[in-house]
């Protein structure tokens, strides 16, 4: 199986969860920190991504992230591929951001 930027995914979660009282504090900080247990790494406050080396892979992401889903709020998932992902252009004021390289693949065959 040859690893290429169409089969390399990444999912993004987006999420906008309540923070009205304690308790919903404590359960959007739960799942944000649920995400990163997971492998994920915070692009903004609520949008969290993962680079996934498969399809399989980010499924497999996906089914956690249901099982995590707090009670209230809305989260949103994207799958994109890799060669997609490398289209991204990311802004601090007017200033553009240089793309981070994305993480080294291990091939066992």
């Amino acid at each position: 199986m040859e690893l290429n930027g169409y089969r390399i995914m990444w999912l993004f979660v987006f999420f906008d969860l309540p923070t009205d009282t304690a308790k919903d504090r404590k359960t959007a900080s739960g799942f944000r920190k649920n995400l990163l247990k997971d492998g994920f790494a915070m692009m903004q406050y609520s949008v969290y991504i993962r680079h996934c080396a498969s399809g399989e892979s980010a499924d497999v992401h996906e089914k956690r992230i249901k099982k995590l889903l707090p009670p209230l709020g809305k989260v949103s998932v994207l799958r994109i591929t890799d060669k997609q992902f490398g289209h991204i252009m990311n802004f601090w004021g007017r200033a553009e951001v240089p793309k981070e390289a994305p993480p080294t693949q291990l091939e066992l065959f």
